[in-house]
């Protein structure tokens, strides 16, 4: 219940709530509406390599970004991650270009995000088709260099 409420603010939120672009905030648009998270960033090697592993939680307006400092193939597996995720992957305009949900705790499976790649995005699983999330839609944050969204 509370998690379906909050779903529903993050997609009805007014446009002042969503219109801040700060570091630990990412915000995400397209014809489904507009959502926005609170969100840890992961910019360096460490951070990358750490994530999200070993939490047993985490809210459901909450996730991580992680920031490459190039486009790349991005490859991602759930060594000991204990939430289900899905993982949203961007290019450096903010634009997604592909989406994978459910990833399933502790698998080792690889996720392959495609070429091109400078950011992931990871929410709660099930929260992308649950907003209604789609590839083609956009996200913003300050690191986005040339971004289709850019932070005023």
């Amino acid at each position: 219940m509370i998690r379906a409420a909050l779903a529903v603010f993050l997609i009805l939120a007014p446009s002042w709530a969503l219109a801040a672009c700060r570091d630990d905030r990412v915000s995400l648009r397209g014809p489904w509406g507009q959502a926005a998270f609170t969100v840890e960033v992961a910019d360096d090697v460490g951070e990358r390599a750490q994530g999200l592993m070993h939490r047993e939680s985490m809210p459901a307006g909450a996730g991580m970004l992680f920031v490459y400092d190039r486009p790349q193939h991005a490859r991602f597996w759930m060594r000991n991650t204990l939430i289900p995720l899905d993982m949203i992957f961007a290019d450096s305009t903010g634009l997604i270009l592909r989406i994978y949900e459910n990833a399933i705790p502790l698998d080792e499976t690889v996720i392959d995000g495609g070429e091109g790649v400078s950011h992931v995005l990871e929410i709660n699983g099930g929260l992308s088709a649950r907003l209604g999330l789609t590839a083609g839609s956009e996200i913003q944050h300050p690191t986005f260099k040339n971004s289709r969204w850019p932070c005023d």
